[in-house]
């Protein structure tokens, strides 16, 4: 089970306490393990109390880090010998049964999402085609096509989800017919800045000359989501909105080039460009980023696929009242014509030519799963 925040503020005062108190943070960090890029990324100073929580907030981005932490913690001889290693060691075997818990799941195929609250329906394509691009460094703008309705900016949704498993964060800008360079920068800079440093200071786009200044937004954008603690993916929707002769289109132009600069010298963490509604026919990004691009298509989701998402969410957890054995599985099959039945109901028999079709499907299936989880 996972830590609370109430035991994480317990943690932070061990780190404080009894890992962090040094002059020399970085070189104590390295003596108890802690890898050489997971030390350089941390902004210590000489105040204990800031580097704990630094640390804290760091390591919890992802359940490896949040169990080398409290690894360590119980490793170090002034804690083992309190009272607090009790806590600290049962806290210890919480994260491992929790890391054994995410290891066992393939979060890729998950379609119920926020504790069980949230139906992500069918886009098995997606659901590959994100894996491999996780994996692969090499790929960092995702691009996602496909008929309006068809979910494509539910697609976000599903981001976040994975996200929480393998440690970035989405953002998202929606775009619209009357976007433009400079609103699309304001609004990525509130999400690149630095908490520590307030508000980010910003005008790169308040210069006559427009492709100059654009190019000079999309490398600042870039180079502040790249310093961040947080590995971020950088996620534009509507893109079929844009007005044409948007220069938004020639800031998604630069920012891919400007992201293609900072993933040569940092890595994996500079951050990851998803352009939502980005068809093949539209303005064509820069020829140098044709090795980088993964293409996803989205399509409205179809009775078999919505009898494949209620089968496998009723079988994930049977409630009691359903039995076990044969009689689980005609109960289950049962209920599965019933879901199945009652959605197609209620988004209508021509929803599929409806704008919105898929969140209005995807609404109608948490009813009836709602209904599921109460029996």
């Amino acid at each position: 089970m996972p830590l609370t925040e109430t035991e994480w503020d317990l943690v932070t005062a061990w780190v404080r306490n009894y890992l962090l108190d040094t002059t020399d943070p970085h070189t104590q960090l390295a003596q108890y393990g802690f890898p050489p890029e997971f030390i350089g990324g941390l902004r210590l100073t000489q105040i204990s109390t800031d580097n704990a929580r630094t640390l804290v907030h760091q390591s919890r981005t992802d359940i490896q880090r949040q169990l080398r932490l409290v690894e360590a913690l119980t490793g170090i001889d002034r804690l083992a010998v309190l009272p607090d290693i009790v806590k600290a060691q049962e806290f210890l075997g919480r994260l491992r049964e929790d890391f054994r818990a995410h290891a066992a799941l393939d979060n890729f195929r998950t379609c119920v999402l926020k504790n069980g609250a949230e139906a992500f329906i069918d886009r098995q394509d997606l659901r590959e085609t994100l894996r491999r691009f996780v994996a692969d460094p090499h790929q960092f703008i995702l691009l996602v096509d496909g008929e309006p309705g068809s979910g494509r900016s539910y697609t976000y949704n599903f981001l976040r989800h994975i996200g929480q498993h393998s440690g970035f964060r989405p953002v998202r800008v929606t775009l619209s017919h009357t976007a433009t360079a400079a609103k699309v920068v304001r609004r990525l800079a509130d999400f690149v800045a630095d908490p520590q440093d307030g508000a980010a200071p910003l005008n790169p786009t308040q210069l006559n000359d427009p492709l100059p200044s654009v190019d000079e937004a999309a490398h600042w954008v870039a180079g502040r989501a790249t310093a961040v603690e947080e590995r971020l993916w950088l996620v534009l929707d509507e893109c079929d909105k844009l007005d044409p002769s948007s220069d938004v289109w020639d800031f998604i132009g630069q920012l891919g080039m400007a992201i293609y600069e900072h993933a040569a010298v940092r890595g994996d963490q500079a951050p990851r460009l998803v352009l939502l509604g980005y068809g093949r026919s539209m303005r064509q990004l820069p020829y140098d980023l044709r090795g980088n691009l993964a293409w996803d298509t989205a399509r409205i989701a179809e009775p078999d696929d919505l009898r494949s998402f209620f089968d496998q969410a009723f079988r994930e957890s049977p409630p009691e009242i359903l039995g076990s054995g044969q009689a689980q599985e005609s109960a289950i099959a049962t209920l599965v014509d019933a879901a199945v039945h009652e959605v197609l109901q209620a988004t209508g028999a021509n929803g599929a030519d409806r704008e919105g079709y898929m969140r209005e499907l995807c609404t109608a299936a948490e009813g009836a799963i709602r209904v599921y989880q109460s029996l």
